[in-house]
């Protein structure tokens, strides 16, 4: 099944539960589908949706940042209740360890040896998780073994 179609029968479950946060979650994943097929004029595939959900997870994970300098505790659980309901549509997430293992073969494989090779590490080890771990963890990773 694709993930256009989960999203649909998703939102109509919500919406007969009274799910108010998966609806409004399912909502905004499918209308940031909408938006970069009406600016694109293309189809996307799953691929395509699963890089708009990441996205959406990263931008959330920003948001509770800046919402725990805040101190907006009631936006911070609600947003927390978003990114798991987000979860729940990209692949199982990598642990540390693998994620280590993926950027050290990285590492090697393209001979990096400064910090000035992070672009060649991260355009190398980023398709190959896609979906399945943030950026962010990656880069730390990488400039933990590149010192």
């Amino acid at each position: 099944m694709s993930l256009k179609i989960k999203l649909m029968d998703d939102l109509k479950l919500s919406m007969k539960n009274k799910d108010k946060v998966r609806k409004n979650s399912i909502i905004m994943i499918r209308s940031a589908i909408k938006q970069k097929e009406v600016d694109e004029r293309i189809e996307l595939d799953d691929n395509a949706i699963l890089d708009i959900i990441s996205k959406q997870v990263k931008q959330k994970r920003d948001s509770i940042n800046e919402f725990k300098k805040g101190n907006r505790n009631d936006l911070v659980e609600q947003t927390q209740q978003e990114i798991d309901i987000l979860m729940e549509y990209l692949p199982p997430q990598l642990s540390e360890e693998e994620l280590e293992t993926i950027v050290k073969k990285t590492i090697d494989e393209v001979g990096a040896s400064s910090m000035k090779d992070m672009g060649k590490i991260m355009g190398k080890v980023m398709p190959q998780i896609k979906g399945r771990a943030d950026g962010s963890l990656v880069n730390k990773i990488a400039i933990k073994y590149l010192k």
